[in-house]
Order: C-alpha cells, then sequence, then structure tokens
C-alpha cells in the first residue's frame, strides 16, 4: 500500500526536500547561490504551488529538490506529486519542513497519500528499489498523517478489490483483521439467523445470493466511555436486483460497499489514535442479485423497526439494509450515530462526484463535519430533510414505499427513509458519496476513495479526544 515510505534512521545520503511558500519563493530565491538562481530562472521555474525542481550539486547530480506549497487545505496535494514524478533515490524533508507542525502533517500525508498502489492483481517487476523512497520524521505530526493514510488506504484497498474476491464473507474477514489488529470485538449474524434475530430487510434483501447476507459488528473501547457508532452500506455487489441495472451502471457496483469501507478506515484512525469512545461500527453486508430467492418489485419488506415497506424499486437496496442497521444503533442511544452510503445517483447529479451529500437531524453536528470538511478539503455539502417530501414515501399497501414516485430530489426522498430508522438518535448524519475517483490526480488515483473520514475523524478527535 505504501512501500514508498521509510523509517528516517534508515535513510543513507538522502536528497533534501526543501519547502518554499509560494509567497515566499522570491525571497528564497534572492538567497540561494548564484549557479542556483541561475539554474532555477534556465529552468523557468516560477514557485508555482505543487510544482517542484531539483537543484544540482557540486558533482552535478542533484542533492536538493524545491517544493513550492501554499499552507491552506489543499496543502498535501502540493506534495503529493513527488511520489510519481521524482526518480528512484531516498529523499528527506528539511528541517524548514519538519519543525513547523502543522506543515509537516500535511506534507507526510501527501507524500503518504501520493505513492499510494493498489497492485494486488498486477504483475509487475517494479521494487521499491526503482521507486523514489521518502524517509519520514519521527514526531507526532508524521505519525499523525501515517494514521490518517492509513485510515484512507484500507477504505481505498476495500472499494478496489473486485466482488469475486469481496463479498460479505470477505468483508467480514476484513473487519476480524482490524479487530484483532486493536483488540476489538468482531462478531456477525448471518443468513436465516439474520431473521431469528429480527434483521428482516437485510436478509431479504441478501438471499437472493449464494453467498449469505450478514451484519457485521465491531465494538471497541471502555464501555463507560461515550458512544461513538458508525454504520456502513456494503452492498458487495448491486445488479439492482430485477430492477435489472443496464451493463454500463453495473461496471462500478463491486464500490457499493464503499460506505462499509469508509466506517473501517474511520474506525482504523480512532482505535489506532486511542481516542476514549465507545465505538461501534455495524455493516450490513450483502449482495443484490437476481435468482429465484431473490425479493421483487411490489414484495412488502418487514424491517427491525416493525414498519412494513413496500418495493417501489429493487435497486434501492441499500436504504432497506441500513434501515436495520441504523434501528439497532439507535437502541443503544450512541451520542453521535453517522452512516456512509454510496446511496443514489440523484445526489451525484446535485453535487458532482466528489462532494458527498450531508444530512442530519443535528445543526451542532451537521456545521462541525462542514467545517472541518472545509477546512481538510475532504468536503461535504448539507442538503435538507424536506419535510413537505415525506408524502413522497407514502404507500397503499405498507407503512412506506422504499422509494417516491416523482422522479425529482432522489438524495431526500433516500434520507428521508433512512430518518424514520433513525427517529430518536441524538446526533445523526448521513453521508451519501461516490466513494469512487474517476481520474487520477496527485494522492488521489483512479479507483477507491475515502470521503468525508478525514472530517469526521477531526470531529471526533476534537471532541472526545484526550
Amino acid at each position: 500500500m505504501f512501500d514508498h515510505i521509510i523509517a528516517s534512521e534508515k535513510s543513507s545520503n538522502p536528497i533534501r526536500i526543501t519547502a518554499v511558500a509560494e509567497a515566499d519563493f522570491k525571497n528564497w530565491l534572492g538567497k540561494q547561490t548564484n549557479g542556483h538562481q541561475a539554474w532555477v530562472k534556465s529552468s523557468g521555474y516560477e514557485g508555482k504551488r505543487g510544482t517542484h525542481l531539483a537543484l544540482p550539486g557540486e558533482a552535478g547530480a542533484y542533492q536538493t529538490v524545491v517544493i513550492s506549497y501554499v499552507d491552506d487545505a489543499k496543502t498535501q496535494w502540493d506534495f503529493a506529486a513527488l511520489p510519481g514524478a521524482l526518480p528512484a533515490g531516498e529523499y528527506i524533508l528539511t528541517d524548514d519542513v519538519t519543525e513547523n507542525d502543522a506543515v509537516c502533517e500535511k506534507a507526510v500525508l501527501g507524500l503518504y497519500l501520493g505513492g499510494y498502489r493498489f497492485d494486488r492483481y498486477r504483475k509487475s517487476d517494479a521494487s521499491t528499489a526503482k521507486r523514489a523512497l521518502f524517509a519520514i520524521p519521527a514526531n507526532e505530526a508524521a505519525k499523525r498523517a501515517e494514521n490518517i493514510a492509513r485510515g484512507i488506504g484500507l477504505a481505498r484497498d476495500l472499494i478496489n478489490i473486485p466482488a469475486n474476491d469481496m463479498g460479505p464473507e470477505e468483508l467480514e474477514a476484513a473487519a476480524r483483521r482490524l479487530g484483532e489488529e486493536f483488540g476489538a470485538k468482531v462478531t456477525s449474524i448471518v443468513g436465516e439467523d439474520l431473521n431469528k434475530r429480527n434483521f428482516p430487510a437485510i436478509y431479504t434483501v441478501g438471499k437472493g445470493s449464494d453467498r449469505d447476507p450478514r451484519l457485521i459488528d465491531l465494538r471497541w473501547g471502555d464501555e463507560s466511555a461515550p458512544k461513538i457508532t458508525l454504520v456502513g452500506k456494503g452492498v458487495c455487489f448491486d445488479t439492482g436486483g430485477y430492477d435489472l441495472k443496464p451493463s454500463s451502471n453495473m461496471l462500478l457496483m463491486k464500490k457499493d460497499m464503499g460506505g462499509s469501507a469508509q466506517v473501517l478506515g474511520l474506525a482504523r484512525m480512532i482505535m489506532a489514535a486511542g481516542i476514549p469512545v465507545r465505538l461501534r461500527v455495524l455493516i450490513p453486508a450483502v449482495e443484490n442479485m437476481v435468482s429465484g430467492k431473490a425479493y421483487r418489485p411490489s414484495d412488502i419488506l418487514k424491517t427491525r423497526k416493525g414498519i412494513t415497506v413496500e418495493v417501489g424499486n429493487t435497486d434501492a437496496e441499500g436504504r432497506l439494509v441500513l434501515s436495520d442497521a441504523l434501528t439497532e444503533a439507535v437502541a443503544e442511544n450512541p451520542e453521535m450515530l453517522l452512516d456512509f452510503a454510496t446511496l443514489t445517483g440523484a445526489a451525484r447529479v446535485a453535487l458532482g462526484l466528489g462532494l458527498p451529500a450531508l444530512f442530519s437531524n443535528n445543526d451542532d453536528l451537521a456545521n462541525g463535519l462542514l467545517e472541518n470538511g472545509l477546512a481538510l478539503n475532504d468536503p461535504m455539502w448539507r442538503l435538507p430533510l424536506w419535510d413537505d417530501y415525506r408524502p413522497m414515501l407514502d404507500s397503499k399497501a405498507a407503512d412506506m414505499n422504499n422509494i417516491s414516485g416523482s422522479p425529482y430530489g432522489g438524495a431526500i426522498i433516500a434520507a428521508l427513509f433512512l430518518d424514520r430508522f433513525a427517529e430518536g438518535a441524538k446526533a445523526w448524519a448521513h453521508i451519501d458519496l461516490m466513494a469512487w475517483n474517476p481520474s487520477s490526480r496527485p494522492g488521489r488515483p483512479e479507483g477507491g476513495e475515502a470521503q468525508g473520514i478525514r472530517a469526521a475523524f477531526k470531529l471526533i478527535a476534537d471532541r472526545y479526544g484526550k
């Protein structure tokens, strides 16, 4: 995942990376040797953010790389291009970076994410010896950055793994590995036991697959600590069911468990940081398939809360499995309840791929997520739980429908559906996200992506940290 990172004490005769604030570039240049000033000018280098230039040493080979940055929410991306752009060698950040706590954390995060690779299925003769290697300082800022990076990397890896190797059972195994790493307890309710223990919506959606549905349950931390519960949609593959998706829309449906990947990545950050909370992670893990056992349009489902739901569309399955998980989560009355889900195309139409939609019953929670998201360049945008739209979920045959008859406001309609099952939660937020980069940018390669979890982690760390 991050094989381009090495410990600082392992580096021998490294090439120095010196960082210069874009606004201070002219001042910095004036302090350089005549030779380096001439080199910079002849190279046409202007010190714009995110750009770098190698400076030659006395023997001709370069000994320093200058990178320009701006200290703001996007600083990490200024550094993220370096792992893919620099030639093989060992590199180290100079003191001007490592002694600035805020910049150091962002720089190290950028270096981690800039070198992220998902190559599980590719044969390659590439090795770390042929890559640029980065020696990371052993300070607290770098440790914080590593924690964030590893949480993001876990989320990306889980999403990138194809559905043949990431079904409900494999998703449970990933949660168990995480639990073992940090001493968390992981249990699951599988197959017919879901019905027996009153999780009928999860069972009904997942029973159409030969791979058993399940509810994965991770618990960590002191039982007397403030309760934080994370719920993640774990639809490991979504055909749409009998309301079958066209093939073009099915190509990325391995990422429909992206919500579960987010909460496991976020849980890793929380546990690794040792934040004194009572953490619970609930993942309804299913495949939405077509078979003789699959549920059908117009079926009426029972839910854990006792609400009956008429199936207006089998491709609106995520909200059904989340309904049971949210009901269970609310029963413990956590201080904060967050759910992450790749729930609606309507949210993408409204906000695009890089801006998750945020819904919440609590202004303080919503504002905290929004403010931290903007500060960290991990943004979300709040949409309303608009009461006037609630009747659009009415059903003539059941307590409610899982869709509206209208083509408009689909993300709000889905959130209002979930709101019925999050009723009574002290502070609940629902994040409807893409969990995927359609193209590559420095530090953000094409493929699975973590969205919103850096903002959520910062909020939780600030509120409940030591």
